[in-house]
């Protein structure tokens, strides 16, 4: 049995959690904080944390209209949709909410779904290793509009006009941000294939002079009317059901049926089979948004919430499940053993992602239990190399776990952590079919939305989809989603998660949530793609074991591996290689490179992390956003 020697004392200690925001001297067996360059967000009222500023500013406006945390979290989703913060309005929306008048943590599944005649052979036939990465091909359905809807209908106060407008009046027009108008133009040349999308995105395209800028610039009003339009019929129709004697909740799905029904869904479906898709408007009509219920471990008294297995959020609960059995904090704080342990953590719970993941909603069933038994996770930490890094990591098998026999031992035993797609191809190859390159894909971004207030509603949601270079459907203004590159073709990378019609790809996006003694202890997640949960677990040990407080835990640099599979472009795996910064100082370094890591130093590694943390002492929450990016929160 090979453990970390000495390592498997379980500790009790209380969660410690330091209110000052400089730091000059620690234990060395402490984190090593700095001062942050965001001050904390205090707030008594409420708190609104998202991707943009803007966005935010879209949050604070409706709790001052009387929302709660649920309508301002709608209302920066609608927001963020707008200004195409890495997502847009066809994109896919998940969200933990914590209920106070229940005491009960729910997820929102309003993810979409393979369209009809998506399946491995199709993509073959197409000379296709997986599906592709941007296009009319590249969509599942749209969950948004229909995420944001159900959430505001079933939890919210507002009227669905209330919380869109913010939104509204950016499709009117806003200032766009230089860095988005610059990257538009970045991306011209794949825009341009597409008639609506060069329309929105390209206003000043001359065919006669290519070396004409097209895009918009920074400070410039961006303006996206037929998206405007498209909110607007969402209204009308909410005001059209109210005037007709419906309830609040019946005029919003009102608004709900027009969008995945009426004649918004019949001119996306027009847009998306006319430039070679394969929505039907069966597609948009069976498919549903499931509030259901979250997994969760507990971790040291802390009750830690994730979705399940149609996003990887799992992985950091089987993380912790393991690191519960390991005195972390005596490691120190970034130490050559704390970023090995964790490193192999990782490895072996992320293995299990790549393999066990899937929609629970679609056959067979994913052995979640087996996954999250703590029995499980003793069993996954024995196989941990105590002194260099294991680059053949593979999954576990959980379904002793569960008294149940693996269906697919078989194919595990032929499982290897590089696809040998990705070996044939190699990343040249994959660039060349246009396919994200690994780094892009471990960073493929999204945004990250935080709320809390004062009658005890906790919000987190990731949103994502529809980032540019956005296929535009039609007159809607909506952009579709590319998330249906995250399915596999082949069966022998990962059985549950094989694209077929009405099924959804395993996603990266992962919100949290974190309860103590019953009651809301922390509200996180991050922007990202496969860096959200090892940024997130990073972040979660920053407060709990090495005594942060959220803004310091927000802004703290994280440690990046890249040897669990790409969600994106090649699915590819990179073994042993490692981003640190230069605050793990060349000693570490050295030792991390003697157990067998391709250290790279980097300036900052990739982790805007939003969070709330709830303050029991004095009743108050406490905000975060990193200084990674455009980060911003507003509270009172």
């Amino acid at each position: 049995m090979r453990l970390f020697s000495g390592l498997l004392t379980v500790r009790r200690a209380g969660v410690m959690l330091a209110a000052a925001m400089t730091v000059t001297l620690f234990d060395p067996n402490t984190a090593v904080a700095d001062a942050t360059t965001k001050p904390v967000l205090h707030g008594r009222h409420w708190v609104a944390v998202t991707g943009k500023p803007l966005a935010a500013t879209a949050g604070a406006m409706t709790f001052q209209r009387g929302g709660n945390a649920v309508d301002a979290a709608c209302a920066m989703l609608a927001a963020t949709s707008t200004m195409w913060d890495v997502l847009s309005w066809g994109g896919e929306t998940q969200a933990l909410i914590y209920n106070p008048n229940t005491g009960e943590v729910k997820g929102i599944n309003a993810l979409g779904v393979a369209p009809t005649g998506a399946t491995p052979e199709f993509f073959r036939e197409q000379d296709m290793v997986y599906p592709p990465e941007f296009g009319p091909l590249a969509a599942v359905t749209p969950g948004t509009p229909g995420g944001l809807m159900v959430m505001l209908a079933e939890y919210g106060k507002l009227s669905l006009a209330e919380v869109l407008a913010p939104a509204m009046q950016m499709a009117e027009g806003y200032p766009i941000e230089e860095s988005q108008a610059d990257y538009i133009e970045s991306r011209r040349d794949i825009l341009s294939q597409w008639p609506d999308s060069k329309r929105v995105f390209l206003p000043h395209l001359d065919e006669d002079d290519p070396d004409k800028r097209a895009a918009p610039r920074g400070g410039e009003i961006f303006r996206q009317h037929d998206l405007l339009a498209t909110l607007q019929k969402l209204v009308d129709t909410e005001a059209e059901a109210l005037a007709a004697g419906k309830s609040r909740k019946a005029a919003i799905m009102a608004a709900y049926d027009r969008f995945y029904l009426g004649d918004i869904a019949e001119e996306i479906v027009r847009a998306n089979r006319e430039a070679g898709g394969l929505f039907t408007l069966e597609d948009l009509d069976n498919w549903q948004v499931h509030i259901e219920e979250p997994v969760t471990t507990n971790y040291k008294g802390i009750d830690v919430y994730k979705l399940t297995t149609w996003v990887q959020g799992p992985v950091l609960l089987q993380a912790l499940n393991m690191l519960e059995n390991i005195d972390v904090k005596s490691m120190g704080y970034n130490t050559a053993r704390y970023i090995h342990t964790l490193y192999q953590v990782m490895n072996h719970a992320f293995a299990d992602r790549d393999f066990y993941y899937g929609d629970p909603y679609f056959p067979p069933a994913e052995p979640v239990e087996g996954l999250l038994s703590k029995a499980y996770a003793k069993q996954r930490l024995q196989a941990l190399n105590p002194d260099r890094n294991d680059p053949n990591v593979k999954p576990g098998d959980p379904y002793p776990f569960q008294g149940d026999e693996n269906p697919f031992e078989e194919l595990l035993e032929k499982w290897t952590p590089i696809p040998p797609s990705a070996e044939a191809e190699g990343t040249e190859g994959f660039q060349q079919a246009g396919l994200m390159t690994h780094d892009e894909g471990f960073r493929a971004g999204t945004t990250s939305i935080q709320a809390a207030d004062a009658e005890g509603w906790v919000v987190s949601v990731t949103p994502s989809g529809g980032w540019i270079p956005a296929f535009i459907a039609g007159s809607t203004g909506v952009g579709l989603s590319q998330r249906m590159q995250s399915f596999v073709l082949d069966e022998s990378l990962n059985p549950f998660n094989v694209v077929a019609p009405g099924k959804r790809p395993r996603a990266t996006l992962t919100p949290s949530m974190a309860l103590k003694d019953g009651k809301p202890m922390l509200a996180f997640s991050v922007q990202g793609g496969d860096t959200q949960d090892q940024n997130l677990l990073q972040f979660f040990l920053n407060m709990v074991e090495f005594d942060m407080n959220v803004q310091q835990a927000a802004e703290a640099h994280n440690v990046t591996s890249f040897q669990m599979q790409s969600s994106f472009g090649a699915h590819d795996s990179q073994p042993g290689r490692l981003q640190v910064t230069p605050k793990v100082t060349e000693w570490v370094r050295e030792k991390l490179t003697d157990r067998g890591y391709e250290v790279e130093i980097i300036d900052r590694t990739y982790s805007p992390i939003t969070a709330i943390w709830f303050d029991r002492v004095h009743g108050t929450m406490w905000g975060a956003a990193s200084d990674y990016g455009d980060d911003y929160g507003v509270a009172w």
